[in-house]
């Protein structure tokens, strides 16, 4: 697990053949053969390493959801060791598991930050609440806005100078990871629907079941939100 809160910004040593090498400096201090460190959002596990480099092996699956096969050498690439008991959550919950790319739709200067909006598929922006937390390439940011097909955060000059997104322009891709929690939260609210209105749901486009429990007019509807069912799941 991580935090979102990037410690340095490493360059890409080499990439081809399913490995991937990285110079580095800062997340090498303390690394371990078979430690967890976020590259550009990515959860990937260290294979070797020496005092300027790690390697990472990168499987099929993982380049199909992300944005790695946009990579050379020289890239600059986030990253974030994984999180201990003692790190301060100064970001948030952040697994390192993409849920899918964005490409970014726009780079707009307000007084001293910088708004980046991004187009993103109907898949996570589901998931992405105004005010709600989110992971660009590893960094926790604030969501500012959601639009139907896009959303914006809005960056520090501190976020700018310490990751790699002042080198995004428009079209740029990268990954995205949505707030873990929402995702399950969907995750219980649909195992409380029978499976035939599992299926309905969302074959009729409405696709989430907040929207169902939202049309539902009865409090003790199977599935509905009760006091009963949070203290079921601990909440």
């Amino acid at each position: 697990m991580f935090t979102g809160i990037i410690e340095e910004v490493g360059r890409v040593r080499q990439i081809g053949g399913g490995v991937l090498s990285i110079d580095a400096q800062r997340v090498l201090e303390d690394v371990q053969l078979g430690d967890s460190i976020c590259v550009n959002g990515i959860c990937l596990t260290v294979t070797s390493f020496d005092a300027r480099h790690f390697t990472a092996d990168v499987m099929p699956e993982t380049i199909r959801r992300t944005s790695l096969d946009g990579l050379k050498k020289g890239s600059p690439v986030n990253l974030e060791r994984a999180l201990t008991l003692q790190t301060r959550l100064g970001g948030h919950i952040v697994s390192g598991h993409i849920d899918g790319t964005g490409e970014v739709l726009s780079l707009k200067e307000e007084g001293n930050a910088l708004l980046l909006k991004l187009a993103a598929a109907p898949a996570l922006l589901r998931y992405i609440a105004e005010k709600g937390s989110v992971a660009i390439d590893g960094i926790s940011l604030t969501v500012a806005a959601v639009g139907d097909s896009d959303f914006t955060v809005s960056l520090i000059p501190h976020t700018l100078q310490s990751t790699n997104l002042h080198t995004k322009k428009k079209g740029s891709r990268v990954n995205i990871e949505t707030d873990i929690l929402a995702k399950y939260v969907e995750r219980l609210l649909l195992s409380s629907q029978p499976p035939s209105q599992r299926g309905g749901d969302r074959a009729s486009g409405g696709g989430s079941p907040l929207h169902v429990l939202s049309n539902r007019t009865s409090p003790s509807s199977a599935g509905a939100i009760t006091k009963a069912f949070l203290e079921k799941y601990g909440y």
